[in-house]
């Protein structure tokens, strides 16, 4: 296991005025390092060679007579090194080269669902910005999961009907279904990990217990699911509400919570789906089609004023919760994704999932967020930046490193 001590050890073999922030080819690699330049810092991107063009041309740094900065330049992709599958990162001889570059990785969800999560945790050497032991807790297969963690922190999350760390029989399972709906329980969402991309959820929604038959059986007959997944996937109440991400950074440094921004989902084939009129839907489910949930982007959007103290007292109980339960607590980057419902006439956040790294989505610097705290909109990668110039000018890089 990779120890505070040995990040120490290993910062002392860097030069703190020549830092470079790396990324793996994906995700937020953009945002992070965009960020990055503004303040300074050199980039790295480490990237799959069937996927390297967008880092290696489109956005490579190099001079133009178009750039907007002082030293003529556009682009925010410094170096790339090209390995042949993305978990070749954690090969000693790639491990090397981010070393001798001081660089400081800035993890997301792509590095987790590459790897191992012990060889991130054991063998990669190069420091992260972050708690690197706190990403394996969003999956629900885990002691101490997400769940746990929001239900120890008393936020709100939907009624759990079966979780991600059971097995039941088909007979169990329809059991806690039909207890569900005779109790006039509402819908229910199950999350099962996809056939192709294992790091990707399916979604679907059931309103009787025969659905979830139905439409598991459909899904692996189509090859969208395996059927050890569809027994182990967390099933849970839908929430009716609108849905929102509120993505967080808190400051180590500065014990203070921010809030970056908020945003919602795109999600294939669902959102086309839902363009179509009532007359076309109906015909199209009456012929067998079922509209997927699949994550394909995200959406800035707002909420009003009185919603915000609701999420930063979300936030902060969980801020406060992780630096009691698994220390050193949350650093910098994360969200609480969920959203608004209405019970008995008054609004409240539900929490469905959580993010425990950088986000997904580029888009919450255009949501005015960190615009009512800076004067202008600020994105995570800048924000991240920011705190990383900050460690180095005061010397605590290694408390804001793990």
């Amino acid at each position: 296991m990779i120890t505070q001590k040995d990040i120490k050890e290993i910062l002392k073999k860097y030069d703190p005025s020549q830092i470079t922030i790396g990324v793996l080819g994906g995700h937020s690699a953009l945002d992070v390092c965009e960020g990055a330049k503004k303040y300074g810092f050199r980039t790295v991107c480490v990237v799959q060679k069937n996927r390297a063009k967008t880092y290696a041309k489109y956005y490579k740094t190099r001079e133009d007579g178009n750039s907007l900065r002082d030293d003529g330049t556009v682009g925010c992709i410094d170096e790339i090194i090209e390995v042949e599958k993305f978990s070749d990162m954690v090969n000693k001889d790639v491990q090397e080269k981010l070393l001798e570059m001081n660089t400081i990785f800035i993890h997301n969800r792509y590095f987790w669902v590459y790897f191992d999560f012990e060889q991130v945790e054991k063998d990669f050497k190069v420091p992260i910005y972050g708690t690197r032991s706190l990403v394996k807790l969003e999956e629900r297969d885990q002691p101490n999961n997400q769940y746990v963690l929001l239900e120890k922190a008393g936020i709100r999350i939907p009624k759990i009907v079966r979780t991600g760390e059971e097995s039941l029989t088909e007979g169990e399972t329809r059991k806690r279904l039909e207890e569900h709906f005779d109790d006039k329980g509402g819908p229910l969402l199950v999350k099962v990990n996809e056939a192709i991309r294992e790091y990707e959820r399916a979604f679907f929604v059931v309103t009787k217990a025969s659905d979830y038959f139905e439409k598991g059986r459909a899904m692996m007959d189509a090859g969208t699911v395996k059927g050890d997944d569809l027994a182990t996937a967390v099933i849970e109440e839908f929430i009716i509400g609108a849905q929102i991400n509120f993505n967080y950074f808190y400051s180590n440094l500065d014990d203070e919570l921010e809030l970056m921004g908020t945003d919602t989902r795109r999600q294939t084939s669902l959102d086309g789906f839902l363009r179509l009129d009532a007359k076309v839907q109906t015909s199209l489910i009456d012929d067998g089609y079922k509209p997927s949930m699949i994550e394909t982007g995200h959406i800035a959007c707002t909420t009003k004023e009185s919603i915000l103290e609701k999420a930063f007292v979300a936030g902060e109980k969980f801020v406060e919760l992780l630096k009691k339960e698994l220390k050193p607590g949350i650093i910098g980057p994360f969200a609480l994704q969920g959203a608004i419902a209405s019970y008995e006439g008054k609004e409240e956040f539900v929490v469905f999932d959580v993010s425990m790294r950088i986000p997904g989505s580029p888009g919450t610097r255009f949501t005015p967020a960190t615009t009512y705290k800076y004067g202008r909109p600020v994105s995570y990668g800048e924000r991240i930046a920011m705190e990383l110039k900050k460690a180095v000018e005061i010397g605590k890089l290694d408390e804001v490193l793990t």
